[in-house]
C-alpha cells in the first residue's frame, strides 16, 4: 500500500511538473506573434495548446531516452523520482516568478540528477547519455538555431527589400503564424515525452512495467493533456521577456526565427536529444536580432538568460538532492515533502499577485516586475502621473 501511495504520489506530481512545463514554455512558440500582433494573445495559446497535444502523439524516442537510458532502473525509487520532480517544480516556479525563459527540460534532469545521485548513488547515472544526450545538444543547438535565424532574417529582409509594406507585412503575419504553430507542435514532440519518460520510469522501478518498454497510451495522453493544458494557461511573465525583453520582434524575424527553432528542436527529438525547447527558441529570436540590420538586442536581458541556463542543472539538483533527504524517510517523508511542495507554490503564486502579468498587459512593458515598485511605463495607467502640471501639482504629496 506505501508503495501504490508513493506511485500514485509521483504520477500526480509528474503531471503538475508538466502542467509546469506547459505554462513555462508556451512563450517558446507564441511570444512572437503575440508581440507582434500575427495572433491575438488567447488565440495564440490555444493554438499552441492543441498542437501540444498533437505532437506528444508523434514520438516517443525523448521518453525512452529518459525511462531506460539516463539512470540504472534497478536502483532507483518512485520516492526519488518524486525528490527530482519536487527540485524541477520549484526551480520551474521561481523562474517564470522572475520572468527567465530557463529551461523545463534542464529543471527536470537537473532534479532528477541530483536526487538520484544522493538517494541511489553516482553509480546509477548513466554520465555517457546525460553528456550525448543533454549537455552537448544544449552547447550545440541554440547556436546552430541562432545562426539559421540570423541567416533566414537577412535573406526574408533581403527578397522583400521592394515588396510594398503592407503586403509583405500581412504575408509574414501569416508565415510567423504558420511557424510558431510548428514550434508549438515540435515542443509536444519534445518537452511533451519528459513527463512520459518520468511516469515510465517510475513505473519500471516499482515493478507495475517492464524495462525497455516505451509509455503507455494513458501516459502519453495524460501527459498531452497537462502539458496542453498549462500552454493554454499562458506563463505571461515569461511571455513578455521573450516577445518584448530580448529584442523588438518584426514580423519577418518572428517568421525566421520559427522556422530555425522548429527545425532544430524536431530534428532533436528524432535523434532521442533531452533538449531544450527554451535554448533553441531563445537562441533563434537573438539570433533573428542580429540577422535584422539595426535592431536592438538587448544582451543584458540575455546575459540574465544564460546565467539563469547555466543555474538551472545545479539549481535544480541541489533542490532535487536535499528533497531526496527528505523523501528518503518512508511515508512520513514523502507526505512532509508534499506538504512542502504546497506550501512553496503558494507563497510563489501569492509573491507573483504584487506584479502581475496577463493576456491583457503581456505587450505593455519590456520588465517583469516581482517586488519593486516602479512608475508605470505609461503615465496614463495611474492618475497619480500625468504630463500636466496642473494635475501633478494637484496630486503633489500623494503616497
Amino acid at each position: 500500500m506505501t508503495l501504490l501511495f508513493v506511485v500514485v504520489a509521483v504520477i500526480v506530481v509528474a503531471l503538475i511538473f508538466d502542467f509546469t512545463n506547459g505554462f513555462h514554455d508556451s512563450a517558446n512558440a507564441m511570444a512572437g506573434p503575440i508581440a507582434t500582433g500575427a495572433l491575438k494573445p488567447r488565440t495564440a495559446v490555444l493554438l499552441a495548446a492543441v498542437l501540444n497535444l498533437v505532437g506528444a502523439f508523434l514520438s516517443t524516442e525523448v521518453a525512452k531516452t529518459i525511462s531506460n537510458g539516463f539512470f540504472d532502473e534497478s536502483l532507483i525509487s518512485p520516492a526519488i523520482v518524486l525528490a527530482g520532480l519536487v527540485g524541477a517544480i520549484l526551480w520551474n516556479l521561481v523562474t517564470w516568478l522572475l520572468g527567465l525563459p530557463s529551461s523545463s527540460s534542464h529543471a527536470l534532469f537537473g532534479g532528477l540528477i541530483g536526487a538520484v545521485v544522493v538517494g541511489a548513488g553516482f553509480s546509477s547515472l548513466n554520465m555517457s547519455v546525460v553528456l550525448s544526450k543533454v549537455l552537448l545538444p544544449a552547447v550545440v543547438a541554440p547556436v546552430v538555431a541562432g545562426l539559421a535565424a540570423a541567416l533566414a532574417t537577412r535573406l526574408a529582409y533581403r527578397i522583400t527589400r521592394k515588396t510594398p509594406s503592407m503586403h509583405s507585412e500581412t504575408g509574414f503575419k501569416y508565415g510567423q503564424a504558420f511557424t510558431a504553430s510548428l514550434v508549438a507542435l515540435a515542443h509536444g514532440t519534445s518537452d511533451g515525452q519528459k513527463t512520459m519518460g518520468v511516469i515510465t520510469l517510475v513505473l519500471i522501478a516499482a515493478n507495475l512495467q517492464q524495462p525497455g518498454t516505451g509509455p503507455h497510451l494513458w501516459v502519453v495522453l495524460a501527459a498531452g493533456l497537462a502539458i496542453g493544458l498549462g500552454t493554454y494557461s499562458g506563463g505571461w511573465r515569461i511571455m513578455r521577456t521573450m516577445g518584448k525583453g530580448i529584442v523588438e520582434i518584426e514580423t519577418p524575424q518572428g517568421s525566421a526565427a520559427g522556422a530555425a527553432a522548429t527545425a532544430t528542436i524536431l530534428a532533436s527529438s528524432h535523434l532521442g536529444f533531452g533538449l531544450s525547447t527554451t535554448h533553441v527558441s531563445t537562441g533563434a529570436i537573438l539570433g533573428s536580432g542580429v540577422g535584422r540590420k539595426g535592431a536592438e538586442v538587448r544582451w543584458s536581458v540575455a546575459r540574465r538568460m544564460l546565467y539563469a541556463w547555466l543555474l538551472t542543472l545545479p539549481g535544480a539538483g541541489l533542490v532535487g538532492g536535499l528533497a531526496a533527504l527528505l523523501s528518503d524517510h518512508g511515508t512520513p517523508g514523502v507526505v512532509a515533502l508534499l506538504v512542502f511542495l504546497c506550501i512553496s507554490c503558494a507563497v510563489i503564486f501569492a509573491i507573483s499577485r504584487k506584479h502581475t502579468v496577463t493576456a491583457a498587459n503581456v505587450t505593455d512593458s519590456k520588465e517583469v516586475l516581482v517586488l519593486a515598485s516602479a512608475v508605470p511605463d505609461s503615465y496614463t495607467d495611474d492618475p497619480r502621473f500625468t504630463d500636466k502640471p496642473a494635475d501633478r501639482a494637484e496630486t503633489k504629496g500623494v503616497a
